[in-house]
C-alpha cells in the first residue's frame, strides 16, 4: 500500500481484546486473516488537542499487540477498516503494561513475529512512519484520548497481504512475537464457534 500523508485512523473494537497468551479465532467465512506484531501504547492522561512535544507525557506505557486483521473484511467489503480489525479475539495485549520510565526511546524497539517458527516480521519502531509522538498528537485532534486507551501504531514489512504468493492464517497456525522489552505473545489459530 502506498504510504499515507497521514496516520490512517480505524477502532478496534473493546470486544477484541484478549490475553497475550488467548487463541485467535478465525471469523466465519474469513479468508484472509492476517498478522501484525505492533506497539501498544497505552494512554494515562486526558489528551485533546495535544502538541507534539507535550504527546508522550500522556503515555501511561506500552505494550505489545497483536493487531490481527481479517483483510477481505478490511479492504475488499467497502467502508471504513474497523470491520476487519475489530472480530473477536483480533486484540491480543501485554503481557506487560511497561511504564512510560522504563522505555527511553519508543522509536528504539526492536520486534518481530514468527508464524509456525519461521519469522516472518523482523523490524524496529525506528522505521515507523509516524512517531508515537506524532500519533497521539493527530488521534488528539480528532477525539478525546481518555486514560486506558491504546493506540496501535503501525507494523514492519511481513504481513501475509504482502507476501507472493499471500499467506493467511489457517487453524492450527502458532504465532510468537514480542517487543524489545515489552514481553513476548504466543497464540494459537482455532476455528469460528459460537
Amino acid at each position: 500500500m502506498p504510504i499515507p500523508a497521514e496516520p490512517i485512523v480505524f477502532m478496534k473494537a473493546t470486544s477484541c481484546i484478549q490475553g497475550p497468551n488467548d487463541p485467535v479465532m478465525l471469523p466465519r467465512d474469513s479468508v484472509k486473516t492476517d498478522w501484525e506484531v505492533e506497539l501498544g501504547v497505552v494512554i494515562g492522561t486526558r489528551a485533546r488537542y495535544v502538541p507534539e512535544a507535550e504527546a508522550l507525557s500522556h503515555v501511561a506505557g506500552y505494550c505489545t499487540i497483536n493487531d490481527v486483521s481479517e483483510r477481505e473484511y478490511q479492504i475488499e467489503r467497502g467502508g471504513t477498516w474497523d470491520k476487519g480489525k475489530g472480530c473477536d479475539t483480533f486484540g491480543p495485549l501485554g503481557p506487560w503494561l511497561v511504564t512510560r520510565d522504563e522505555v527511553a526511546d519508543p522509536q528504539k524497539l526492536t520486534m518481530w513475529l514468527d508464524l509456525n517458527g519461521r519469522r516472518v516480521q523482523s523490524g524496529s519502531t525506528e522505521t515507523m512512519i509516524f512517531s508515537v509522538a506524532k500519533l497521539i498528537s493527530y488521534v488528539s485532534q480528532f477525539m478525546t484520548l481518555e486514560p486506558g486507551d491504546v493506540i496501535t501504531t503501525g507494523t514492519p514489512p511481513g504481513v501475509g497481504m504482502g507476501m507472493k504468493p499471500p499467506l493467511y492464517l489457517k487453524e492450527g497456525d502458532r504465532m510468537a512475537l514480542c517487543i524489545e522489552g515489552l514481553g513476548e505473545q504466543t497464540q494459537v489459530v482455532v476455528p469460528f464457534k459460537r
